[in-house]
């Protein structure tokens, strides 16, 4: 199963089953603290591939990509601790971040077994749905409930920096056809 389609898959069910009981949480149910933490795994998630592809690939479109996703995502973390340490918080572990890292880490051990075309195409492909899958999360279940109004702010400055990532990847994508 495509990493990006899993996903969805994980963020679609805990947006249905979490409603079945008060201890499960679903994203949209997710506090300022934890949805921090949830950015920031994802972030170093997306910088772990952009690692990966720099090892891997020879290709410079790939190479290209992945050094703007490592300073990019890199960046938006840096500027995301140091919010919370103006503000005095510690972000908060979560079910989201730790499903998030489970499946990165069934994604970069599938990946290190591809090579050549294989592993751009993978690659390319994986950006694309994991950018499309984070964009949606963070549009339409953290910023509207994200209570805090500078944590608010950082995320919409991000989302408008991820989604010219995901143009990116579409257009790097296309070019691997």
């Amino acid at each position: 199963m495509n990493y990006h389609l899993t996903l969805i898959a994980i963020l679609a069910a805990t947006l249905t089953v979490g409603c079945a009981t008060a201890a499960t949480k679903t994203p949209a149910e997710l506090n300022d603290l934890e949805i921090a933490h949830v950015a920031y795994i994802a972030n170093n998630i997306d910088v772990r591939y952009a690692h990966l592809a720099l090892a891997i690939s020879d290709n410079p479109k790939i190479h290209e990509f992945a050094n703007a996703m490592i300073r990019d995502h890199k960046a938006v973390n840096v500027q995301a601790l140091a919010l919370l340490e103006k503000l005095n918080a510690t972000p908060q572990d979560n079910f989201l971040s730790k499903q998030l890292t489970g499946q990165s880490n069934e994604l970069v051990n599938e990946m290190r077994q591809l090579s050549g075309a294989a592993f751009d195409a993978r690659y390319a492909d994986n950006e694309l749905g994991y950018h499309k899958a984070v964009n949606d999360i963070v549009e339409n279940s953290f910023i509207p409930n994200i209570e805090n109004s500078e944590v608010k702010a950082l995320f919409k400055k991000a989302l408008a920096i991820y989604k010219a990532h995901e143009q990116h990847a579409e257009k790097m994508v296309a070019s691997l056809k």
